[in-house]
């Protein structure tokens, strides 16, 4: 299992702009937010056992060493715009094929 070294919760500010703050240990987080629980059913194996917060949603896998916790202000709108953003799909021309014949067999005349 990979140790998660940093700890990111995301929050909007009240200009609506997101804020950012990165903690290096999950104790330090207790001094803004009380935890209610830990994550015991994440399909995420490395994100068993951490913490889980009381007006926090998370905590949510990103990259290697992070994890991260959303307010559910910050998470519904992160979804909608994942939800927003579908992939492109790549289309397929049905342009016919050309054959070039660079030779042509001809059968040997019958002999007599």
């Amino acid at each position: 299992m990979v140790k998660k070294e940093v700890f990111r919760v995301v929050t909007r500010g009240q200009d609506g702009a997101l804020r950012t703050r990165d903690f290096h240990s999950a104790e330090s987080i207790f001094n803004t937010h009380s935890q209610v629980g830990i994550d015991d059913s994440s399909t995420d194996l490395d994100l068993r056992g951490m913490p889980i917060f009381k007006g926090l949603i998370g905590p949510i896998p990103e990259g290697k060493n992070i994890v991260r916790y959303e307010s559910p202000d910050v998470f519904e709108i992160m979804t909608k715009e994942w939800a927003a953003n579908k992939p492109r799909r790549r289309r397929r021309t049905n342009a016919p094929t050309e054959t070039v014949v660079t030779s042509e067999w001809v059968s040997p005349a019958p002999s007599d």
